[in-house]
C-alpha cells in the first residue's frame, strides 16, 4: 500500500477537506484504541493514516494563507 498523493487532497473542496481530516481523526482514534486493546493486525495503517492527516492539514493551512 503506498501512501495518499497530496494532490489528491489539493482537489478537495473546503467543506470536503473539513469532512476528511475529521474522519481521518477518528480513524486515528480507532487504529489507537485497537493498539491499546492489542487487536491491531496492521501496524503501518498507524504511518498512512498519520501521513494523511498531516496531508490535509497541510493543504488546509496553504488555503488559510492565500485567504489573507
Amino acid at each position: 500500500m503506498s501512501f495518499p498523493k497530496i494532490e489528491e487532497a489539493r482537489q478537495l473542496n473546503d467543506e470536503e477537506l473539513s469532512q476528511q481530516i475529521l474522519e481521518v481523526k477518528k480513524q486515528l482514534a480507532n487504529l489507537r484504541l485497537l493498539k491499546a486493546t492489542g487487536r491491531l493486525e496492521k501496524p503501518h495503517e498507524f504511518k498512512h493514516t498519520r501521513h494523511r492527516l498531516a496531508q490535509l492539514k497541510t493543504v488546509e493551512r496553504e488555503r488559510q494563507l492565500q485567504g489573507e
